[in-house]
């Protein structure tokens, strides 16, 4: 939110000529009062019909994809870094056929700001929460922060820093209907990159993790 949908870090300055459109899943305008908040952010649904529209008006337009979702946030615990992505081909399929440079982006630190309840892969929980997303398209991981007067438990995001590490483009050569093998080279480059990001900074920026990043489904 804060580096793609608004000029909290000074996204413009940064890079002067992008416009960046940070998108969300299309459930969340339904919901009113949220539904305008986030509309006046400039956010998108992250359809495909809506990915396609913003590339259409030209260079220049970018699109912020939160690849993970749902499934990711189920993993999301601090001191770790496991990213929902073997599957995910779609977002590079559209960037091919649009001609758009993929940009891979990690955000050190968004899984410490929170603490997750237990809910690993076979437990009731993790079931539940499963059957939710499948039926509603996102999920609700039972997490915690501090609150307004103490630092134990509340609904507030402790106070760690994120830090959003934008990496190097990858260029893509423009095809209306890519094959698989072309979509699956682009996604190797993708997941590189994003290893690339995580090596380089992790000391810096992931000094208490408890493990190293882990590419999962």
């Amino acid at each position: 939110m804060a580096t793609f949908a608004t000029e909290a870090t000074g996204f413009s300055l940064a890079f002067p000529g992008i416009q960046p459109h940070l998108l969300t899943l299309t459930n969340n305008f339904n919901v009113p009062l949220y539904r305008e908040i986030i509309m006046a952010l400039g956010i998108s649904g992250v359809s495909k019909r809506s990915c396609s529209n913003i590339l259409k008006r030209g260079a220049g337009q970018a699109i912020a994809i939160v690849v993970g979702g749902a499934a990711e946030s189920l993993s999301a615990r601090p001191g770790t870094a496991d990213l929902t992505l073997r599957r995910r081909l779609g977002f590079i399929k559209i960037a091919i056929q649009h001609g758009a440079d993929l940009v891979p982006v990690f955000s050190f630190g968004e899984n410490d700001i929170y603490e997750q309840m237990p809910s690993e892969k076979g437990t009731t929980l993790h079931g539940i929460q499963k059957k939710f997303q499948f039926m509603f398209g996102f999920t609700l991981p039972l997490f915690h922060g501090r609150g307004l007067l103490n630092y134990n438990l509340g609904l507030m995001p402790y106070r760690r820093r994120i830090v959003s590490v934008i990496g190097r483009p990858i260029h893509v050569q423009q095809c209306d209907k890519p094959s698989i093998e072309e979509v699956t080279r682009v996604q190797t480059l993708y997941i590189e990159e994003l290893t690339r990001i995580w090596n380089t900074y992790k000391d810096e920026f992931a000094k208490t993790r408890t493990r190293e990043l882990s590419i999962i489904d």
